[in-house]
């Protein structure tokens, strides 16, 4: 699951949590709604966390152009 997977299950976990005013037998929508906006918050950090260390930034390597020296001092 990525990021946006993370953040779709935070926002579900929002409508349930402040949107729903129903009760079903044996189960709190508002403790999952929660309970699923927990995940979506660890999901989004531990992302993140993990993305931020894949770009490292490696500068390019240097090449520097090659000059032939003739006795004579002339280069190419």
């Amino acid at each position: 699951m990525g990021r946006g997977g993370c953040t779709i299950l935070v926002a579900v976990g929002a409508i349930l949590a402040f949107a729903s005013d129903g009760h079903t037998q044996g189960v709190d929508p508002q403790l999952v709604g929660v309970i699923c906006m927990i995940v979506g918050l660890i999901g989004v950090a531990t992302f993140s966390s993990i993305h931020r260390r894949r770009r490292v930034l490696v500068p390019p390597p240097v090449i520097e152009e090659e000059r032939h020296h003739h006795r004579d001092g002339q280069g190419l």
